[in-house]
Protein backbone atom coordinates (compact mmCIF):
# COMPACT_ATOMS: atom_id res chain seq x y z
CA UNK A 1 0.00 0.00 0.00
CA UNK A 2 1.32 3.09 -1.19
CA UNK A 3 0.65 6.22 0.85
CA UNK A 4 0.95 9.35 -0.46
CA UNK A 5 1.84 11.92 2.73
CA UNK A 6 0.74 15.23 1.64
CA UNK A 7 3.33 18.57 2.22
CA UNK A 8 2.64 21.75 3.11
CA UNK A 9 1.30 22.89 -0.13
CA UNK A 10 -0.79 20.08 -1.06
CA UNK A 11 -2.41 20.79 2.62
CA UNK A 12 -3.48 24.03 1.55
CA UNK A 13 -4.38 23.60 -2.21
CA UNK A 14 -6.64 20.43 -0.61
CA UNK A 15 -7.95 22.98 1.63
CA UNK A 16 -9.25 25.06 -1.64
CA UNK A 17 -10.36 21.96 -3.44
CA UNK A 18 -12.43 20.74 -0.37
CA UNK A 19 -14.10 23.74 0.45
CA UNK A 20 -15.27 24.64 -3.58
CA UNK A 21 -17.17 21.31 -3.43
CA UNK A 22 -18.49 22.04 0.33
CA UNK A 23 -19.58 25.04 -1.64
CA UNK A 24 -21.07 23.47 -4.84
CA UNK A 25 -23.77 21.68 -1.81
CA UNK A 26 -24.49 25.19 -0.26
CA UNK A 27 -25.65 26.23 -3.83
CA UNK A 28 -27.70 23.35 -4.96
CA UNK A 29 -29.63 22.46 -1.11
CA UNK A 30 -32.30 25.58 -2.26
CA UNK A 31 -33.02 23.45 -5.42
CA UNK A 32 -33.55 20.65 -4.05
CA UNK A 33 -37.62 19.87 -3.86
CA UNK A 34 -40.23 18.38 -5.06
CA UNK A 35 -41.15 18.13 -8.70
CA UNK A 36 -37.32 18.82 -9.89
CA UNK A 37 -35.18 16.30 -11.56
CA UNK A 38 -32.02 14.72 -10.72
CA UNK A 39 -31.03 16.21 -14.37
CA UNK A 40 -31.76 19.73 -13.70
CA UNK A 41 -29.92 19.05 -10.13
CA UNK A 42 -26.68 18.39 -11.90
CA UNK A 43 -26.90 20.54 -14.65
CA UNK A 44 -27.13 23.34 -12.40
CA UNK A 45 -24.03 22.27 -10.16
CA UNK A 46 -21.80 21.69 -13.36
CA UNK A 47 -22.89 25.27 -14.73
CA UNK A 48 -21.89 26.78 -10.73
CA UNK A 49 -18.74 24.65 -11.08
CA UNK A 50 -17.75 25.73 -14.30
CA UNK A 51 -18.69 29.37 -14.73
CA UNK A 52 -18.90 30.43 -11.14
CA UNK A 53 -15.90 28.37 -9.47
CA UNK A 54 -13.31 27.66 -12.45
CA UNK A 55 -13.35 24.07 -11.09
CA UNK A 56 -13.57 20.75 -13.21
CA UNK A 57 -16.21 18.16 -12.02
CA UNK A 58 -13.87 15.05 -11.73
CA UNK A 59 -17.06 12.62 -12.55
CA UNK A 60 -17.56 14.15 -15.51
CA UNK A 61 -16.13 10.95 -17.99
CA UNK A 62 -14.78 9.32 -14.94
CA UNK A 63 -13.72 5.76 -16.69
CA UNK A 64 -11.66 2.98 -14.24
CA UNK A 65 -10.81 0.08 -15.76
CA UNK A 66 -14.07 -2.26 -17.07
CA UNK A 67 -16.32 0.98 -16.58
CA UNK A 68 -17.97 3.40 -19.04
CA UNK A 69 -17.47 6.88 -18.85
CA UNK A 70 -19.33 7.82 -16.21
CA UNK A 71 -22.17 10.49 -18.12
CA UNK A 72 -22.66 13.13 -15.47
CA UNK A 73 -21.09 16.00 -13.01
CA UNK A 74 -22.57 14.68 -10.12
CA UNK A 75 -23.91 11.39 -8.37
CA UNK A 76 -26.98 11.55 -6.95
CA UNK A 77 -28.86 8.46 -5.13
CA UNK A 78 -31.98 8.42 -4.49
CA UNK A 79 -34.07 6.64 -2.10
CA UNK A 80 -32.64 2.70 -2.65
CA UNK A 81 -29.96 3.49 -4.62
CA UNK A 82 -26.55 3.25 -2.48
CA UNK A 83 -24.11 5.17 -4.74
CA UNK A 84 -23.52 6.09 -8.16
CA UNK A 85 -27.12 7.36 -9.17
CA UNK A 86 -26.70 8.98 -12.64
CA UNK A 87 -29.00 11.84 -12.88
CA UNK A 88 -31.96 11.88 -15.51
CA UNK A 89 -35.21 12.37 -16.06
CA UNK A 90 -36.10 11.33 -12.76
CA UNK A 91 -38.34 13.81 -10.93
CA UNK A 92 -37.32 14.46 -7.29
CA UNK A 93 -41.02 13.46 -4.95
CA UNK A 94 -41.89 15.11 -1.29
CA UNK A 95 -40.17 12.34 1.15
CA UNK A 96 -37.89 11.00 -1.34
CA UNK A 97 -34.11 11.51 0.29
CA UNK A 98 -31.52 11.52 -1.90
CA UNK A 99 -26.82 11.83 -1.64
CA UNK A 100 -25.74 14.42 -3.93
CA UNK A 101 -21.73 13.60 -3.83
CA UNK A 102 -19.73 16.11 -5.63
CA UNK A 103 -16.14 15.77 -6.55
CA UNK A 104 -14.09 18.98 -8.02
CA UNK A 105 -10.69 19.47 -9.41
CA UNK A 106 -9.16 22.67 -8.53
CA UNK A 107 -5.57 23.19 -9.59
CA UNK A 108 -4.75 19.45 -9.79
CA UNK A 109 -6.45 18.82 -6.97
CA UNK A 110 -9.53 16.56 -5.41
CA UNK A 111 -12.02 17.99 -2.94
CA UNK A 112 -14.65 15.18 -2.71
CA UNK A 113 -17.79 15.14 -0.36
CA UNK A 114 -21.55 14.63 -0.55
CA UNK A 115 -24.44 15.36 1.95
CA UNK A 116 -27.87 13.90 2.81
CA UNK A 117 -31.64 15.87 1.71
CA UNK A 118 -35.02 14.78 3.07
CA UNK A 119 -37.38 15.87 0.58
CA UNK A 120 -40.68 17.76 2.48
CA UNK A 121 -41.26 15.89 5.33
CA UNK A 122 -39.89 12.30 5.19
CA UNK A 123 -41.35 9.05 6.83
CA UNK A 124 -39.43 8.44 10.77
CA UNK A 125 -37.36 5.63 9.19
CA UNK A 126 -36.48 7.75 6.21
CA UNK A 127 -35.13 10.73 9.18
CA UNK A 128 -33.22 8.14 11.28
CA UNK A 129 -32.00 6.66 8.48
CA UNK A 130 -30.32 10.23 7.50
CA UNK A 131 -29.21 11.10 11.19
CA UNK A 132 -27.77 7.83 12.07
CA UNK A 133 -25.64 7.61 8.97
CA UNK A 134 -24.34 11.45 9.86
CA UNK A 135 -23.79 10.33 13.35
CA UNK A 136 -21.78 7.15 12.21
CA UNK A 137 -19.50 9.41 10.51
CA UNK A 138 -18.75 12.05 12.49
CA UNK A 139 -17.92 9.09 14.80
CA UNK A 140 -15.83 7.43 12.55
CA UNK A 141 -14.26 11.26 12.06
CA UNK A 142 -13.38 11.62 15.59
CA UNK A 143 -11.54 8.38 16.03
CA UNK A 144 -8.94 9.93 13.83
CA UNK A 145 -5.23 10.87 15.08
CA UNK A 146 -1.95 10.13 14.69
CA UNK A 147 -1.26 6.73 16.03
CA UNK A 148 -5.09 5.38 15.74
CA UNK A 149 -5.74 2.56 13.14
CA UNK A 150 -8.47 2.14 10.53
CA UNK A 151 -9.71 -0.31 11.91
CA UNK A 152 -10.85 2.18 14.81
CA UNK A 153 -12.50 3.74 12.46
CA UNK A 154 -14.64 1.49 11.21
CA UNK A 155 -15.36 -0.26 14.08
CA UNK A 156 -17.44 2.77 15.58
CA UNK A 157 -19.01 3.06 12.42
CA UNK A 158 -20.42 -0.38 12.31
CA UNK A 159 -21.18 -0.37 16.07
CA UNK A 160 -23.20 2.35 15.75
CA UNK A 161 -25.13 1.49 12.34
CA UNK A 162 -25.83 -2.00 13.90
CA UNK A 163 -26.76 -0.68 17.47
CA UNK A 164 -29.67 1.48 15.41
CA UNK A 165 -30.67 -2.10 13.78
CA UNK A 166 -29.27 -0.73 10.07
CA UNK A 167 -26.08 -2.28 8.32
CA UNK A 168 -22.67 -1.31 6.83
CA UNK A 169 -22.35 -1.62 3.11
CA UNK A 170 -18.76 -3.30 2.65
CA UNK A 171 -18.16 -3.18 -1.19
CA UNK A 172 -17.09 0.59 -0.82
CA UNK A 173 -15.38 2.17 1.28
CA UNK A 174 -13.60 5.85 1.87
CA UNK A 175 -10.49 6.67 0.38
CA UNK A 176 -6.75 8.33 -0.25
CA UNK A 177 -7.54 11.58 -2.10
CA UNK A 178 -5.02 14.59 -3.14
CA UNK A 179 -3.91 14.64 -6.71
CA UNK A 180 -5.45 11.77 -7.33
CA UNK A 181 -9.14 10.82 -6.75
CA UNK A 182 -9.20 7.83 -5.31
CA UNK A 183 -5.63 6.32 -4.12
CA UNK A 184 -4.78 4.58 -0.91
CA UNK A 185 -5.61 3.95 1.94
CA UNK A 186 -8.83 2.24 1.65
CA UNK A 187 -11.29 3.23 4.80
CA UNK A 188 -13.75 0.66 5.30
CA UNK A 189 -16.72 1.30 7.37
CA UNK A 190 -16.69 -1.66 9.20
CA UNK A 191 -13.84 -3.44 11.12
CA UNK A 192 -12.19 -4.51 14.36
CA UNK A 193 -10.36 -1.89 16.43
CA UNK A 194 -6.60 -1.80 16.78
CA UNK A 195 -6.51 -3.27 13.28
CA UNK A 196 -5.50 -2.09 10.32
CA UNK A 197 -3.04 0.66 8.83
CA UNK A 198 -1.62 3.09 11.43
CA UNK A 199 -2.68 6.69 10.94
CA UNK A 200 0.33 9.47 10.43
CA UNK A 201 -0.02 13.14 10.23
CA UNK A 202 -0.15 13.96 6.38
CA UNK A 203 -2.69 11.50 5.38
CA UNK A 204 -6.03 12.85 3.97
CA UNK A 205 -8.44 10.21 3.08
CA UNK A 206 -12.65 10.67 3.19
CA UNK A 207 -14.69 8.90 5.49
CA UNK A 208 -17.97 8.16 3.75
CA UNK A 209 -20.17 5.35 5.41
CA UNK A 210 -23.31 4.15 3.39
CA UNK A 211 -26.12 2.91 5.89
CA UNK A 212 -28.90 0.74 4.83
CA UNK A 213 -32.05 0.75 6.32
CA UNK A 214 -32.49 -3.16 5.47
CA UNK A 215 -29.61 -5.58 4.36
CA UNK A 216 -26.22 -4.55 3.53
CA UNK A 217 -26.68 -6.82 0.23
CA UNK A 218 -25.91 -4.68 -3.31
CA UNK A 219 -27.18 -4.85 -6.94
CA UNK A 220 -25.74 -3.26 -9.74
CA UNK A 221 -27.99 -1.87 -12.08
CA UNK A 222 -27.55 -2.53 -16.62
CA UNK A 223 -25.73 1.00 -16.38
CA UNK A 224 -22.90 -0.68 -14.77
CA UNK A 225 -22.46 2.54 -12.36
CA UNK A 226 -25.96 2.56 -10.13
CA UNK A 227 -25.58 0.83 -7.08
CA UNK A 228 -29.01 -0.46 -5.14
CA UNK A 229 -29.72 -2.10 -1.94
CA UNK A 230 -31.17 -5.85 -3.08
CA UNK A 231 -33.59 -5.71 -0.72
CA UNK A 232 -35.10 -2.35 -1.79
CA UNK A 233 -34.58 -0.80 1.52
CA UNK A 234 -33.72 2.70 1.90
CA UNK A 235 -29.91 3.68 2.28
CA UNK A 236 -27.98 7.03 3.21
CA UNK A 237 -24.61 7.92 2.35
CA UNK A 238 -22.96 11.63 4.11
CA UNK A 239 -19.25 12.26 3.37
CA UNK A 240 -16.13 14.79 4.34
CA UNK A 241 -12.56 14.32 3.74
CA UNK A 242 -9.99 14.35 6.37
CA UNK A 243 -6.51 15.90 7.02
CA UNK A 244 -4.53 14.05 9.93
CA UNK A 245 -2.73 16.65 11.56
CA UNK A 246 0.17 15.96 14.21
CA UNK A 247 -2.72 16.31 17.27
CA UNK A 248 -6.07 14.88 15.51
CA UNK A 249 -7.41 16.01 12.16
CA UNK A 250 -9.17 18.60 10.29
CA UNK A 251 -12.07 18.49 8.20
CA UNK A 252 -11.45 20.03 4.96
CA UNK A 253 -14.90 19.86 3.61
CA UNK A 254 -16.41 22.68 4.99
CA UNK A 255 -18.22 26.03 4.08
CA UNK A 256 -20.59 28.21 5.36
CA UNK A 257 -23.62 25.80 4.39
CA UNK A 258 -21.82 22.99 6.18
CA UNK A 259 -24.31 20.86 8.79
CA UNK A 260 -22.99 21.30 12.02
CA UNK A 261 -21.69 18.10 14.24
CA UNK A 262 -24.15 16.28 15.98
CA UNK A 263 -25.03 16.88 19.48
CA UNK A 264 -24.70 13.38 20.45
CA UNK A 265 -21.23 12.87 19.07
CA UNK A 266 -20.24 15.56 21.21
CA UNK A 267 -21.75 14.43 23.86
CA UNK A 268 -20.19 10.80 23.23
CA UNK A 269 -16.66 12.79 22.92
CA UNK A 270 -16.69 14.44 25.99
CA UNK A 271 -17.71 11.42 28.03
Amino acid sequence: MAITLKTAHDIEKMRVACRLASEVLDFITPHVKAGVSTGELDRLCLEYMEQEQHTVSACLNYQPPGYPPYPAATCISVNDVICHGIPGDKVIKNGDILNIDITVIKDGYFGDTSRMFIVGEGSILAKRLVNVTYECMWLGIEQVRPGAHLGDIGHVIQRHAEAQGFSVVREYCGHGIGQVFHEDPQVVHYGRPGTGLEIQPGMIFTIEPMINAGKRDIRTMPDQWTVKTRDRSLSAQWEHTILVTGTGHEVLTVSAGTPARPSSVLEAVAS
